[in-house]
Protein backbone atom coordinates (compact mmCIF):
# COMPACT_ATOMS: atom_id res chain seq x y z
CA UNK A 1 0.00 0.00 0.00
CA UNK A 2 1.43 3.34 -1.20
CA UNK A 3 0.30 7.07 -1.03
CA UNK A 4 0.87 10.18 -1.97
CA UNK A 5 2.50 12.44 0.35
CA UNK A 6 2.25 16.57 -0.59
CA UNK A 7 6.21 17.03 0.74
CA UNK A 8 9.50 16.32 0.25
CA UNK A 9 11.02 12.95 0.88
CA UNK A 10 11.20 12.85 5.00
CA UNK A 11 15.05 11.86 4.08
CA UNK A 12 17.55 12.66 0.99
CA UNK A 13 20.70 10.70 0.09
CA UNK A 14 23.72 12.99 0.72
CA UNK A 15 25.12 12.20 -2.79
CA UNK A 16 21.87 12.99 -4.88
CA UNK A 17 20.49 16.85 -5.84
CA UNK A 18 17.59 18.00 -3.42
CA UNK A 19 13.96 17.55 -4.38
CA UNK A 20 11.90 20.49 -4.33
CA UNK A 21 9.85 21.35 -1.04
CA UNK A 22 6.23 20.76 -3.39
CA UNK A 23 7.22 17.29 -4.69
CA UNK A 24 4.42 14.55 -4.80
CA UNK A 25 6.35 11.37 -3.91
CA UNK A 26 5.16 7.80 -2.98
CA UNK A 27 5.91 6.44 0.36
CA UNK A 28 6.10 2.53 0.79
CA UNK A 29 5.32 1.17 4.00
CA UNK A 30 8.45 -0.90 3.96
CA UNK A 31 10.12 2.46 4.15
CA UNK A 32 9.21 3.82 7.15
CA UNK A 33 11.77 4.06 9.96
CA UNK A 34 12.00 5.93 13.21
CA UNK A 35 14.98 7.96 14.32
CA UNK A 36 16.05 5.65 17.79
CA UNK A 37 18.42 9.30 18.46
CA UNK A 38 15.27 11.90 18.09
CA UNK A 39 11.83 9.28 17.97
CA UNK A 40 11.09 11.12 14.86
CA UNK A 41 9.10 9.10 12.03
CA UNK A 42 10.70 8.69 8.70
CA UNK A 43 10.12 7.58 5.09
CA UNK A 44 13.90 6.35 3.77
CA UNK A 45 14.15 7.46 -0.13
CA UNK A 46 15.10 5.14 -2.69
CA UNK A 47 19.06 5.00 -2.18
CA UNK A 48 20.89 3.83 -4.51
CA UNK A 49 24.41 1.79 -3.71
CA UNK A 50 27.01 4.55 -1.99
CA UNK A 51 24.26 6.56 -0.82
CA UNK A 52 22.89 7.21 2.70
CA UNK A 53 20.25 8.85 4.59
CA UNK A 54 20.58 11.17 7.87
CA UNK A 55 17.73 12.06 10.02
CA UNK A 56 16.52 15.75 8.99
CA UNK A 57 16.13 16.68 12.74
CA UNK A 58 19.11 15.30 14.61
CA UNK A 59 21.31 14.32 11.60
CA UNK A 60 21.91 10.47 12.71
CA UNK A 61 23.31 8.57 9.88
CA UNK A 62 20.38 5.32 9.33
CA UNK A 63 21.25 4.20 6.31
CA UNK A 64 24.33 3.85 4.33
CA UNK A 65 24.43 1.51 1.16
CA UNK A 66 27.14 -0.35 -0.21
CA UNK A 67 27.66 -1.96 -4.21
CA UNK A 68 27.72 -5.37 -3.60
CA UNK A 69 27.28 -5.74 0.17
CA UNK A 70 26.76 -9.39 0.77
CA UNK A 71 30.55 -9.93 -1.18
CA UNK A 72 31.91 -7.41 0.40
CA UNK A 73 31.40 -7.75 4.26
CA UNK A 74 32.35 -11.64 3.45
CA UNK A 75 35.44 -10.68 1.79
CA UNK A 76 36.57 -8.35 5.16
CA UNK A 77 34.98 -10.54 7.57
CA UNK A 78 37.41 -13.90 5.98
CA UNK A 79 40.32 -10.97 5.54
CA UNK A 80 40.01 -10.03 9.27
CA UNK A 81 39.66 -13.80 10.35
CA UNK A 82 42.95 -14.42 8.63
CA UNK A 83 44.74 -11.53 10.31
CA UNK A 84 43.05 -12.71 13.70
CA UNK A 85 44.62 -16.02 13.14
CA UNK A 86 47.88 -14.84 12.39
CA UNK A 87 47.85 -12.21 15.18
CA UNK A 88 47.41 -15.51 18.07
CA UNK A 89 49.81 -17.97 16.08
CA UNK A 90 52.85 -15.98 16.08
CA UNK A 91 54.92 -13.78 18.62
CA UNK A 92 53.83 -10.39 19.39
CA UNK A 93 56.76 -8.98 21.14
CA UNK A 94 60.16 -9.10 22.40
CA UNK A 95 62.09 -7.29 25.00
CA UNK A 96 66.05 -7.89 25.86
CA UNK A 97 68.01 -6.07 28.40
CA UNK A 98 71.43 -7.17 29.42
CA UNK A 99 70.80 -10.56 28.04
CA UNK A 100 67.89 -10.96 29.95
CA UNK A 101 64.39 -11.04 28.16
CA UNK A 102 61.11 -12.12 27.29
CA UNK A 103 59.18 -12.72 24.71
CA UNK A 104 54.98 -12.96 24.59
CA UNK A 105 52.52 -14.02 22.58
CA UNK A 106 49.04 -12.31 21.99
CA UNK A 107 46.69 -14.31 24.12
CA UNK A 108 49.84 -14.31 27.05
CA UNK A 109 48.20 -10.53 27.92
CA UNK A 110 45.27 -12.29 29.38
CA UNK A 111 47.07 -15.53 30.97
CA UNK A 112 49.69 -13.37 32.87
CA UNK A 113 46.67 -11.80 34.24
CA UNK A 114 44.98 -14.93 35.09
CA UNK A 115 48.28 -16.49 36.91
CA UNK A 116 48.50 -13.45 39.06
CA UNK A 117 44.59 -13.85 40.27
CA UNK A 118 43.32 -10.56 37.87
CA UNK A 119 40.87 -12.97 35.99
CA UNK A 120 38.13 -10.77 35.15
CA UNK A 121 40.91 -8.15 33.79
CA UNK A 122 41.85 -10.87 32.13
CA UNK A 123 38.82 -11.57 30.66
CA UNK A 124 37.99 -7.98 29.35
CA UNK A 125 40.99 -8.52 27.44
CA UNK A 126 39.66 -11.42 25.70
CA UNK A 127 36.55 -10.58 25.05
CA UNK A 128 37.22 -7.62 23.55
CA UNK A 129 39.90 -8.21 21.75
CA UNK A 130 39.68 -11.80 20.61
CA UNK A 131 36.58 -13.60 21.29
CA UNK A 132 33.93 -11.08 20.54
CA UNK A 133 35.64 -9.92 17.22
CA UNK A 134 35.85 -13.68 16.11
CA UNK A 135 32.24 -14.45 17.31
CA UNK A 136 31.12 -11.21 15.16
CA UNK A 137 33.31 -12.01 11.92
CA UNK A 138 31.99 -15.87 12.31
CA UNK A 139 28.41 -14.29 12.40
CA UNK A 140 28.83 -12.32 9.55
CA UNK A 141 30.85 -14.92 7.35
CA UNK A 142 27.38 -16.94 7.91
CA UNK A 143 25.17 -14.51 6.85
CA UNK A 144 26.92 -13.51 3.78
CA UNK A 145 27.21 -16.80 2.94
CA UNK A 146 23.65 -17.35 3.12
CA UNK A 147 22.76 -13.89 1.37
CA UNK A 148 25.40 -14.56 -2.01
CA UNK A 149 23.80 -18.44 -1.68
CA UNK A 150 19.99 -16.80 -1.70
CA UNK A 151 19.15 -18.99 1.08
CA UNK A 152 18.19 -18.29 4.07
CA UNK A 153 21.23 -20.84 6.72
CA UNK A 154 19.86 -21.76 10.20
CA UNK A 155 19.54 -19.78 12.40
CA UNK A 156 20.32 -16.70 10.70
CA UNK A 157 18.07 -14.45 12.82
CA UNK A 158 19.24 -15.31 15.86
CA UNK A 159 22.65 -14.27 14.30
CA UNK A 160 21.78 -11.46 13.42
CA UNK A 161 20.26 -9.88 16.34
CA UNK A 162 23.15 -10.43 18.17
CA UNK A 163 25.55 -8.09 15.73
CA UNK A 164 24.24 -4.53 17.31
CA UNK A 165 24.88 -5.65 20.98
CA UNK A 166 28.88 -7.27 20.22
CA UNK A 167 29.68 -3.57 17.82
CA UNK A 168 30.42 -1.51 21.23
CA UNK A 169 32.52 -4.02 23.25
CA UNK A 170 35.50 -4.38 20.34
CA UNK A 171 38.45 -2.91 21.13
CA UNK A 172 41.08 -4.09 18.81
CA UNK A 173 42.31 -0.41 17.42
CA UNK A 174 42.52 0.69 21.20
CA UNK A 175 44.13 -2.37 21.84
CA UNK A 176 46.49 -1.22 19.01
CA UNK A 177 47.35 2.30 21.42
CA UNK A 178 47.98 0.58 24.14
CA UNK A 179 50.67 -1.59 22.79
CA UNK A 180 52.15 1.88 21.21
CA UNK A 181 51.99 3.38 24.58
CA UNK A 182 53.80 0.08 26.43
CA UNK A 183 56.56 -0.09 23.89
CA UNK A 184 57.40 4.01 24.25
CA UNK A 185 57.07 3.27 27.99
CA UNK A 186 59.83 0.65 28.00
CA UNK A 187 62.23 1.36 24.56
CA UNK A 188 64.37 3.31 26.49
CA UNK A 189 65.41 0.89 29.05
CA UNK A 190 65.86 -2.45 26.93
CA UNK A 191 65.82 -3.76 23.42
CA UNK A 192 62.17 -4.45 21.49
CA UNK A 193 61.60 -6.14 19.00
CA UNK A 194 58.34 -6.23 17.28
CA UNK A 195 57.02 -9.83 16.44
CA UNK A 196 55.24 -10.64 13.08
CA UNK A 197 52.24 -11.06 15.15
CA UNK A 198 52.21 -7.31 15.89
CA UNK A 199 51.99 -6.40 12.06
CA UNK A 200 49.08 -8.71 11.56
CA UNK A 201 47.03 -7.16 14.17
CA UNK A 202 47.17 -3.73 13.21
CA UNK A 203 45.93 -5.25 9.83
CA UNK A 204 43.54 -7.01 11.73
CA UNK A 205 42.43 -3.90 13.70
CA UNK A 206 42.30 -2.00 10.51
CA UNK A 207 40.50 -4.23 8.81
CA UNK A 208 38.07 -4.60 11.98
CA UNK A 209 36.86 -1.48 11.62
CA UNK A 210 36.26 -1.57 7.56
CA UNK A 211 34.54 -4.69 8.36
CA UNK A 212 32.43 -3.07 10.78
CA UNK A 213 31.60 -0.35 8.46
CA UNK A 214 30.36 -2.35 5.60
CA UNK A 215 27.28 -4.40 7.21
CA UNK A 216 24.39 -2.14 6.38
CA UNK A 217 21.69 -3.92 9.05
CA UNK A 218 19.04 -2.05 7.41
CA UNK A 219 19.30 -4.01 4.26
CA UNK A 220 20.35 -6.85 6.09
CA UNK A 221 17.00 -7.82 7.66
CA UNK A 222 15.12 -6.69 4.38
CA UNK A 223 16.75 -10.18 3.00
CA UNK A 224 16.13 -12.22 5.93
CA UNK A 225 12.32 -11.07 6.11
CA UNK A 226 10.91 -8.70 3.82
CA UNK A 227 6.99 -9.29 4.09
CA UNK A 228 6.57 -6.99 7.71
CA UNK A 229 5.45 -3.55 7.10
CA UNK A 230 5.09 -0.76 9.44
CA UNK A 231 1.38 -0.05 10.30
CA UNK A 232 -0.94 1.81 7.97
CA UNK A 233 -2.22 5.70 8.92
CA UNK A 234 0.95 7.13 10.87
CA UNK A 235 1.69 10.29 10.47
CA UNK A 236 5.26 11.40 9.32
CA UNK A 237 7.47 13.70 10.87
CA UNK A 238 5.65 13.34 14.23
CA UNK A 239 7.30 11.73 17.18
CA UNK A 240 6.46 7.77 17.11
CA UNK A 241 5.51 7.31 20.58
CA UNK A 242 2.62 9.47 20.50
CA UNK A 243 1.37 7.73 17.70
CA UNK A 244 1.51 4.41 19.40
CA UNK A 245 4.30 3.00 17.47
CA UNK A 246 7.87 1.71 18.26
CA UNK A 247 10.80 1.48 16.08
CA UNK A 248 13.14 -1.90 16.27
CA UNK A 249 16.55 -1.29 17.15
CA UNK A 250 17.75 -3.82 16.24
CA UNK A 251 15.85 -4.58 11.98
CA UNK A 252 14.53 -1.18 12.07
CA UNK A 253 10.60 -2.34 11.45
CA UNK A 254 8.56 -0.06 12.66
CA UNK A 255 5.68 -1.74 15.49
CA UNK A 256 2.78 -0.77 16.73
CA UNK A 257 2.80 -0.95 20.67
CA UNK A 258 -0.48 0.58 21.86
CA UNK A 259 -2.13 -2.37 21.84
CA UNK A 260 0.58 -4.18 23.68
CA UNK A 261 -1.65 -5.55 27.06
CA UNK A 262 -0.45 -4.05 30.63
CA UNK A 263 2.35 -5.55 31.81
CA UNK A 264 3.48 -7.43 29.12
CA UNK A 265 6.29 -6.21 26.84
CA UNK A 266 6.20 -5.44 22.99
CA UNK A 267 8.22 -7.36 20.77
CA UNK A 268 8.98 -6.79 16.92
CA UNK A 269 7.01 -8.89 14.32
CA UNK A 270 10.01 -9.21 12.56
CA UNK A 271 12.94 -10.46 14.21
CA UNK A 272 11.31 -10.63 17.79
CA UNK A 273 13.44 -8.37 19.73
CA UNK A 274 12.07 -6.45 22.67
CA UNK A 275 10.76 -2.91 21.58
CA UNK A 276 11.82 0.59 23.84
CA UNK A 277 8.81 2.94 23.05
CA UNK A 278 9.50 5.90 24.59
CA UNK A 279 7.69 6.78 27.65
CA UNK A 280 9.24 9.95 28.92
CA UNK A 281 11.86 10.62 30.71
CA UNK A 282 13.52 8.32 32.94
CA UNK A 283 17.34 8.53 33.74
CA UNK A 284 17.15 6.23 36.92
CA UNK A 285 19.57 3.40 35.65
CA UNK A 286 22.06 5.93 33.94
CA UNK A 287 22.15 7.51 36.96
CA UNK A 288 22.76 4.38 38.98
CA UNK A 289 25.60 3.81 37.04
CA UNK A 290 27.23 6.76 37.20
CA UNK A 291 27.07 6.80 40.58
CA UNK A 292 28.58 3.11 40.84
CA UNK A 293 31.33 4.23 38.22
CA UNK A 294 31.96 7.16 40.82
CA UNK A 295 32.47 5.49 43.42
CA UNK A 296 34.59 2.79 41.68
CA UNK A 297 36.54 5.85 40.08
CA UNK A 298 38.08 6.95 43.47
CA UNK A 299 40.08 3.55 44.17
CA UNK A 300 41.33 3.58 40.61
CA UNK A 301 42.84 6.81 41.10
CA UNK A 302 43.47 6.72 44.91
CA UNK A 303 45.17 2.61 44.54
CA UNK A 304 48.17 2.19 42.05
CA UNK A 305 47.69 0.60 38.75
CA UNK A 306 50.99 -0.54 38.33
CA UNK A 307 53.95 -2.03 40.66
CA UNK A 308 56.97 -1.95 39.14
CA UNK A 309 60.12 -3.76 40.31
CA UNK A 310 63.82 -3.33 39.06
CA UNK A 311 66.66 -4.22 40.54
CA UNK A 312 65.02 -5.78 43.78
CA UNK A 313 63.44 -1.85 44.24
CA UNK A 314 59.80 -2.07 44.37
CA UNK A 315 57.68 1.61 43.28
CA UNK A 316 53.82 1.64 43.10
CA UNK A 317 52.43 4.40 40.91
CA UNK A 318 49.52 5.34 40.28
CA UNK A 319 46.96 6.56 37.25
CA UNK A 320 48.56 10.28 38.04
CA UNK A 321 51.72 9.68 38.97
CA UNK A 322 52.63 7.86 35.91
CA UNK A 323 51.37 10.66 33.91
CA UNK A 324 53.67 12.85 35.67
CA UNK A 325 56.53 10.33 34.90
CA UNK A 326 56.13 10.68 31.21
CA UNK A 327 55.88 14.52 31.44
CA UNK A 328 59.53 14.32 33.60
CA UNK A 329 61.05 12.35 31.20
CA UNK A 330 59.87 14.10 27.93
CA UNK A 331 57.67 11.99 26.85
CA UNK A 332 54.68 14.41 26.16
CA UNK A 333 52.65 12.92 23.70
CA UNK A 334 52.61 9.16 25.37
CA UNK A 335 51.29 11.77 28.84
CA UNK A 336 49.08 14.02 26.78
CA UNK A 337 47.49 9.87 25.46
CA UNK A 338 47.31 8.64 29.36
CA UNK A 339 46.00 11.40 30.73
CA UNK A 340 43.51 12.41 27.96
CA UNK A 341 41.97 8.56 28.02
CA UNK A 342 42.14 7.55 31.79
CA UNK A 343 41.60 10.86 33.83
CA UNK A 344 39.41 13.66 31.20
CA UNK A 345 37.52 11.54 28.92
CA UNK A 346 35.82 9.49 31.94
CA UNK A 347 35.31 12.35 34.55
CA UNK A 348 34.21 14.35 30.98
CA UNK A 349 31.87 11.38 30.13
CA UNK A 350 30.77 11.26 33.90
CA UNK A 351 29.94 15.08 33.79
CA UNK A 352 27.99 15.02 30.65
CA UNK A 353 26.07 12.47 30.90
CA UNK A 354 24.92 14.01 34.45
CA UNK A 355 24.39 16.94 32.76
CA UNK A 356 21.98 15.66 30.11
CA UNK A 357 20.45 13.88 32.66
CA UNK A 358 19.44 16.94 34.74
CA UNK A 359 18.28 18.97 31.95
CA UNK A 360 16.34 16.18 30.32
CA UNK A 361 12.97 17.28 32.08
CA UNK A 362 14.22 21.20 31.33
CA UNK A 363 11.81 22.71 28.33
CA UNK A 364 14.84 25.01 27.73
CA UNK A 365 18.72 24.33 28.21
CA UNK A 366 22.14 26.02 27.63
CA UNK A 367 22.85 24.35 24.20
CA UNK A 368 20.13 23.48 21.22
CA UNK A 369 18.96 19.90 20.65
CA UNK A 370 21.24 19.00 17.97
CA UNK A 371 24.01 20.03 20.61
CA UNK A 372 22.80 18.46 23.24
CA UNK A 373 22.67 15.00 21.01
CA UNK A 374 26.18 15.05 19.65
CA UNK A 375 27.49 15.19 22.70
CA UNK A 376 26.01 12.42 23.63
CA UNK A 377 27.56 11.25 20.55
CA UNK A 378 30.45 12.46 21.64
CA UNK A 379 30.48 10.46 25.15
CA UNK A 380 29.81 7.39 22.85
CA UNK A 381 32.61 7.23 20.86
CA UNK A 382 35.16 8.16 23.73
CA UNK A 383 34.26 5.80 26.22
CA UNK A 384 35.97 3.05 25.15
CA UNK A 385 39.18 4.60 24.84
CA UNK A 386 39.72 4.98 28.28
CA UNK A 387 40.72 0.78 28.24
CA UNK A 388 44.14 2.20 26.62
CA UNK A 389 45.33 2.13 30.09
CA UNK A 390 43.53 -1.44 31.15
CA UNK A 391 45.65 -2.83 27.51
CA UNK A 392 49.06 -1.36 28.67
CA UNK A 393 49.23 -2.97 32.07
CA UNK A 394 47.98 -6.40 30.27
CA UNK A 395 51.11 -6.12 28.15
CA UNK A 396 53.47 -4.46 30.30
CA UNK A 397 52.82 -7.21 32.54
CA UNK A 398 53.12 -10.01 30.65
CA UNK A 399 55.97 -9.17 29.06
CA UNK A 400 58.16 -7.89 31.77
CA UNK A 401 58.42 -10.81 33.72
CA UNK A 402 62.26 -11.41 35.45
CA UNK A 403 61.60 -11.34 38.93
CA UNK A 404 63.48 -8.93 41.22
CA UNK A 405 65.47 -7.90 38.26
CA UNK A 406 62.91 -6.23 36.40
CA UNK A 407 59.22 -7.01 36.69
CA UNK A 408 55.82 -5.39 36.80
CA UNK A 409 52.60 -6.23 38.44
CA UNK A 410 49.27 -5.18 38.03
CA UNK A 411 47.99 -2.99 40.77
CA UNK A 412 44.43 -3.01 42.84
CA UNK A 413 43.16 0.49 40.89
CA UNK A 414 43.34 -1.76 37.83
CA UNK A 415 40.27 -3.75 38.14
CA UNK A 416 38.36 -0.25 39.64
CA UNK A 417 39.45 1.22 36.59
CA UNK A 418 38.31 -1.86 34.56
CA UNK A 419 34.80 -1.02 35.94
CA UNK A 420 34.80 2.05 36.11
CA UNK A 421 34.92 2.03 32.26
CA UNK A 422 32.02 -0.67 31.40
CA UNK A 423 30.04 1.03 33.74
CA UNK A 424 30.21 4.54 32.28
CA UNK A 425 30.15 2.78 29.01
CA UNK A 426 26.43 0.98 30.04
CA UNK A 427 25.27 4.48 31.38
CA UNK A 428 26.09 5.72 27.94
CA UNK A 429 24.15 2.91 26.19
CA UNK A 430 21.08 3.35 28.22
CA UNK A 431 20.89 6.68 28.63
CA UNK A 432 17.78 7.73 25.92
CA UNK A 433 18.95 10.24 23.69
CA UNK A 434 14.72 10.90 22.99
CA UNK A 435 14.48 12.69 25.91
CA UNK A 436 16.97 15.07 24.47
CA UNK A 437 13.97 15.92 21.71
CA UNK A 438 10.79 15.59 23.94
CA UNK A 439 10.07 19.41 23.86
CA UNK A 440 11.01 20.00 20.19
CA UNK A 441 8.15 20.32 17.34
CA UNK A 442 8.87 18.65 13.85
CA UNK A 443 11.22 20.03 11.49
CA UNK A 444 9.83 22.37 8.79
CA UNK A 445 10.47 19.74 6.03
CA UNK A 446 7.60 17.76 7.01
CA UNK A 447 5.18 20.03 5.96
CA UNK A 448 4.03 21.21 2.88
CA UNK A 449 4.25 25.12 1.46
CA UNK A 450 0.48 25.56 0.74
CA UNK A 451 -1.10 23.69 4.03
CA UNK A 452 0.13 22.99 8.12
CA UNK A 453 -1.54 19.43 7.61
CA UNK A 454 1.37 16.58 8.36
CA UNK A 455 1.70 13.94 5.77
CA UNK A 456 0.32 10.40 6.39
CA UNK A 457 0.78 7.35 5.12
Amino acid sequence: MTTDVSLVESLLPTSTPSLTPNSAVKVSRRRLRVCHECDLLLALPRLKNGENAHCPRCEHQLVKRHTNAAERSLALALSTLIALALSVAFPFLSFNISGIGNRIELTDTAATLVSLHYPLIALSVLLTVIILPALYLCSLVWLSIGMIQQKKLPRSRRIARTLGYMTPWMMADVFVIGTLVSLIKIIGMADIELGLSFWTFCVYALLLLLTIQSVDRDWLWQYLDPHPKAPSQVHLGYSASLQGLAGCNICGLVNRVDNVAPGKKARCLRCDETLHPYQGVNVQATLALLFASLVMYLPANLYPIMITTSLGDTQASTILGGVLLFFQSGDWPIAIIILTASILVPVCKMLILLWLCYVARQPKAALTPLKRTQLYRITEFIGRWSMVDVFVVAILVALIRNGTLMSIEPGAAALSFTVVVVLTMLAAILFDPRSIWLHEAPPSIFYSSHSKEHPHV
